[in-house]
């Protein structure tokens, strides 16, 4: 995912200052079934240190220790991994190994997409037949751009390719500055999502207040970026304040978030629909439809921690279009 890529980029750039080497591993193919999917990356620094994961930690050891010619002579190879006697996933992994060493102009671009919010996809070529070649590596384009992440290197399109087509980094904009706020930020950004908190400027609060955060804005209802509400984005209104939640639900009447969340009962609720419909008779009612309010999947949250799991849940079950449920009543693959 985008948020992944885009901590192995940061964490690139500090490594390179540190004079270090990297390589990149990414999963190309699967056979059977594993952790987690094809197109999942970690990044290896010459020290040693990773930054992500490729399973759920038992295959690691084996990609740094497979990692090591790719340092010594910067050729790309395919290792495989057998979950199938050690993991119990009933899987087999193609890992791609290649240096990782994307120029000045690569970084150019990905800041420039990340910043317009724009798509982009990475391309990976590979055989699927473990050892080195140097014919293996991965590019990413970025609209008309198709640069590789390592220097020099070019595609061979008659090589088998795996594409990941990456989305702009989710982003949630958090309105409201109590403390059920804090835990909201603190899990969303864990989720690797790009968090806004939005008060109103008499809170006295700063974006050292709420950790992970990504963005804070102090700033009345009439003034929120409306133009950067896009389908890759979620609002949840936790003011505590009545009549604040009815001059955001006013502000945004006409925006189309992927989700909008209301914190509160239902009676709150529908006080506010109610009112917000006098106030303005045109309000569209698929509008009102698609406010999740109380916002949260019904798990018996209580506590503010647990509020903030059910409201991420939630969110998550909207965008990936699932309907909750027990992963013990459900006879498909759980990735389906």
């Amino acid at each position: 995912m985008t948020h992944e890529f885009k901590k192995i980029i940061r964490e690139y750039q500090a490594a390179t200052s540190k004079g270090l080497k990297c390589v990149l591993a990414t999963v190309v193919a699967l056979d059977g079934s594993s952790y987690r999917r094809p197109g999942v990356s970690m990044l290896i620094l010459e020290d040693g240190h990773m930054i992500g994961a490729v399973s759920g930690g038992c295959v690691e050891k084996e990609v740094v220790r497979q990692a090591q010619s790719v340092f010594a002579d910067e050729i790309s190879k395919i290792m495989t991994y057998d979950g199938r006697y050690r993991l119990g996933c009933e899987g087999v992994l193609y890992i791609l190994l290649e240096a990782f060493r994307p120029d000045k102009q690569f970084l150019e671009t990905f800041e420039k997409t990340l910043a317009t919010r724009k798509h982009f996809k990475i391309r990976s070529f590979f055989e699927k037949k473990e050892g080195p070649n140097a014919d293996y590596g991965s590019t990413v384009v970025f609209g008309p751009e198709e640069l590789p992440i390592l220097p020099g290197f070019h595609p061979h399109e008659e090589l088998e390719a795996f594409e990941q087509n990456m989305k702009p980094c989710f982003k949630l904009f958090i309105i409201g500055a109590e403390h059920d706020t804090v835990q909201l930020c603190s899990f969303a950004a864990m989720a690797g999502w790009e968090v806004t908190v939005v008060a109103d400027p008499s809170e006295e609060k700063n974006i050292l207040d709420f950790e992970g955060a990504h963005d804070f804005l102090g700033i009345l209802p009439e003034h929120f970026p409306l133009g950067e509400v896009d389908q890759h984005t979620a609002i949840i209104l936790m003011n505590h304040s009545y009549s604040k939640d009815l001059k955001y639900l006013l502000t945004l009447k006409d925006s189309k978030p992927i989700y909008l969340g209301l914190l509160g009962p239902y009676r709150r609720r529908e006080k506010l629909f109610g009112e917000l419909m006098e106030l303005s008779p045109e309000i569209s009612y698929d509008f009102l439809d698609g406010i999740h309010g109380p916002a949260g999947l019904n798990i018996g949250a209580e506590t503010p921690q647990e509020i903030a799991i059910s409201i991420v849940a939630e969110i998550l079950a909207v965008v990936r279009k699932k309907e909750p449920m027990l992963l013990k009543n459900k006879e498909t693959g759980i990735h389906d």
